[in-house]
């Protein structure tokens, strides 16, 4: 696991928007790997946010663009739509997931096999649906975890980030992670949506001093939702 290493470091954002595009940048900067989910049924649209402090674009990328924008990360399912999966049948569940993971995996040539449940909204019967009836192996949810430690494999449908990178002890998480002294496998997940850097809900230049911080460290391994998790 990890090429023998104790100490993971993962990325996850949502939505699938055009700032993404500079997410990657950086995190290619500095070697750093992370997971997007996307929304295939909203792919292309433009708009902006209205319930932030600073109006923001929330323009999607393009459904052709997605292969190249995200090459070398992860692509992974987060709905057609976005919708709140507790308030779905069986059936419409079954539907956004797998129809999901069809159009993206056509994208980007590869089976996608993740997801991040839309605001965070699942329960034990969503978690069985797609255990049981879909190809997903792996779900995650947005309260931030108490720890670093990993999923155990009965809970990769039902497992949290460790924190959401506009926390304001977002930093103070990093740091500690970074001291870690562990015989145990431990990860470091950190996910957000790229839009709120524009936002400022945490500056461009702040996260981009963060993940230098993290970069380069023979110790740690970087990779993707997928490379850590599974």
């Amino acid at each position: 696991m990890w090429s023998g290493k104790k100490r993971a470091v993962t990325f996850s954002f949502d939505d699938g928007v055009r700032q993404d595009v500079r997410v990657v940048e950086i995190l290619n900067k500095y070697g750093l790997k992370g997971t997007f989910n996307l929304n295939s049924g909203t792919l292309g649209m433009g708009g902006e946010t209205n319930w932030l402090p600073k109006v923001v674009s929330y323009a999607r990328v393009q459904a052709e663009e997605v292969r190249d924008v995200y090459a070398g990360h992860e692509v992974a399912v987060h709905t057609v739509n976005h919708p709140h999966l507790t308030k779905l049948t069986d059936d419409e569940i079954v539907r956004e997931v797998e129809d999901d993971r069809a159009a993206l995996s056509k994208l980007c040539g590869y089976e996608v096999i993740g997801l991040a449940y839309p605001c965070g909204d699942y329960d034990d019967r969503v978690v069985e649906l797609l255990r049981t009836r879909t190809g997903v192996r792996y779900g995650r949810g947005v309260i931030g975890a108490k720890d670093f430690s990993l999923p155990k494999e009965q809970d990769l449908f039902s497992f949290d980030p460790t924190i959401y990178f506009i926390d304001e002890k977002f930093e103070e998480k990093v740091d500690e992670f970074l001291a870690l002294d562990t015989d145990e496998p431990q990860m470091l997940y950190i996910w957000g949506h790229a839009y709120e850097l524009d936002a400022e809900l945490i500056t461009w230049e702040k996260f981009e001093a963060i993940c230098k911080k993290l970069a380069g460290r023979s110790e740690i391994f970087y990779g993707t939702n997928k490379e850590v998790l599974l």
